[in-house]
């Protein structure tokens, strides 16, 4: 059973990248950062290797999907309330993101979110209760 999970995003400027989520509250493990890649620590057990897109193509043989264009993968996060959503939402559209839809409230999950500077989408949620049963 796996133990961790390691999301990899390729990004045109790390540098940049590093900044816009030191912005919205990440931190670094310095160990497995150089001038190609860092290790974003998003929670415990939840890291995002953010690669310059030569270092990501060393690990693929498929083309690097343009994130501004399509949509290569919808991250999800939960956080611990509405507010937290909406903050880290402001946060990142004033790093230099931008949000990509309308805040969506279904009444047991409030869901808000962002594009980082490459495109990622970010989906954050806050789940308050159980959800409908159909």
């Amino acid at each position: 059973m796996a133990t961790n999970i390691f999301v990899n995003l390729p990004v045109r400027d790390l540098p940049a990248s590093i900044k816009f989520f030191t912005h919205l509250g990440y931190s670094f493990n310095q160990n497995y950062t150089d001038d190609t890649a860092t290790c974003m620590i998003v929670a415990e057990n939840i890291y995002v290797m953010l690669l310059t897109e030569a270092r990501f193509k060393e690990f693929t043989p498929k083309p690097v999907a343009d994130a501004r264009a399509s949509t290569e993968v919808l991250l999800c996060l939960g956080l611990e309330s509405r507010a937290a959503v909406e903050t880290m939402v402001a946060k990142a559209v004033e790093a230099g993101g931008s949000t990509y839809k309308e805040p969506q409230d279904h009444g047991f999950m409030y869901a808000h979110g962002y594009q980082d500077l490459d495109g990622h989408l970010w989906e954050l949620v806050h789940m308050s209760g159980e959800p409908p049963k159909h």
